[in-house]
């Protein structure tokens, strides 16, 4: 368990610089291979291997004008709906340069940079989210120095910081605690912005354990929050897509985690294979791995997504963490009292 950190103390060790966002240009080494200059308004990032550009808002009939490939960003002109009936549950495509492109595997991103810290004290992990498009962690031993891995740290994603070092540019860097990695690795700090415990305090704290529920309807794809059978929250979802279904019945909040690690469990693994690294605010619902939790990987709410959980955009995501029972006050997450929210999933 890592040391309690009060709002206070947060204050404390971030100044007045903590609140200090930067609105520039990326950093050259993402351009390497992408012609885009940046632009910060409107833009998105391919979150899958490739995306297909065409002359109208839909794929029928017409071949493709353009592929973007995975991470590449794209400035957005428009935003439009298209008639096409195959696209009712997401109709919405994006123009860009040279055609349109439709919003299921793109991820909307800012780049905020970020005034870092100077230290941490020893024994305190903070949490803090990745501003920027992505971050490109690195290890750094005795052995070998600094090595770049072969994965990224995406906008919205959460991690564990708990250092400030210097990395290989000279600049300050956040140490990530990763608690299925068997070694640190950091990325620049300025592309973190540290979440203060305030920003994530209970919801209808003085509402009973037992008055308040989750329903999940997998056919309409959608999740409802009630408190005394009022509802209080309802937004479309992701559930798991075939053969990897969500399951189906009566369950409990059983433990709460604001940054997990998901996909392979392997560091290493490259950017292509399944891993996934800060998903932020995860509620687990089965001792089996299902659950809510934030994406950063597709923009498709609405259609089965899922190996098995409950895809939900970040901010609604969030908002059901700092909802849902146990209440977490200090750090502890886990529901041992048995007192969890209760979840109905069922078509």
């Amino acid at each position: 368990m890592s040391k309690h950190f009060s709002r206070r103390d947060f204050l404390k060790l971030g100044g007045l610089g903590l609140g200090g966002l930067a609105f520039t240009r990326f950093t050259p080494q993402l351009f390497a291979s992408n012609s885009l200059s940046f632009d910060d308004s409107d833009i998105v990032r391919v979150a899958t291997k490739d995306v297909a550009v065409y002359g109208q808002p839909t794929d029928q009939d017409q071949s493709p004008l353009a592929i973007w490939t995975r991470d590449q960003l794209v400035h957005i002109y428009e935003q439009v709906t298209s008639d096409d009936p195959k696209f009712k549950v997401n109709p919405i495509w994006y123009r860009v340069w040279g055609g349109y492109v439709w919003r299921a595997h793109l991820q909307p991103v800012k780049n905020l940079l970020n005034v870092p810290l100077t230290s941490i004290p020893d024994g305190t992990r903070l949490l803090a989210e990745v501003t920027v498009p992505f971050a490109e962690p690195w290890r750094n031993s005795k052995a070998y120095g600094w090595q770049l891995l072969g994965w990224r740290m995406y906008y919205q994603s959460t991690h564990w910081i708990d250092a400030v070092v210097e990395g290989p540019d000279g600049e300050p860097w956040y140490r990530i605690w990763d608690h299925i990695a068997s070694f640190y690795y950091h990325v620049p700090a300025i592309n973190m912005r540290l979440i203060s415990p305030e920003d994530y305090t209970a919801l209808s704290a003085d509402v009973p354990w037992d008055q308040k529920r989750i329903d999940v309807n997998l056919t309409t794809q959608t999740l409802t929050a009630y408190e005394y059978n009022a509802v209080v929250f309802q937004t479309n979802v992701s559930s798991g897509a075939a053969p990897t279904g969500t399951p189906t019945g009566s369950f409990n909040i059983i433990e709460k985690l604001p940054s997990e690690h998901m996909g392979q469990a392997n560091v290493y693994a490259e950017v292509e294979d399944y891993i996934l690294a800060g998903v932020p605010w995860t509620c687990y619902f089965t001792d089996g791995g299902h659950a809510f939790h934030g994406t950063y990987w597709h923009d498709n709410f609405g259609t089965p997504m899922s190996h098995g959980c409950v895809n939900m955009r970040t901010a609604d995501a969030k908002w059901l963490f700092c909802w849902a029972t146990p209440v977490h006050t200090t750090g502890v997450y886990s529901n041992k009292s048995g007192h969890g929210t209760s979840v109905n999933i069922h078509y």
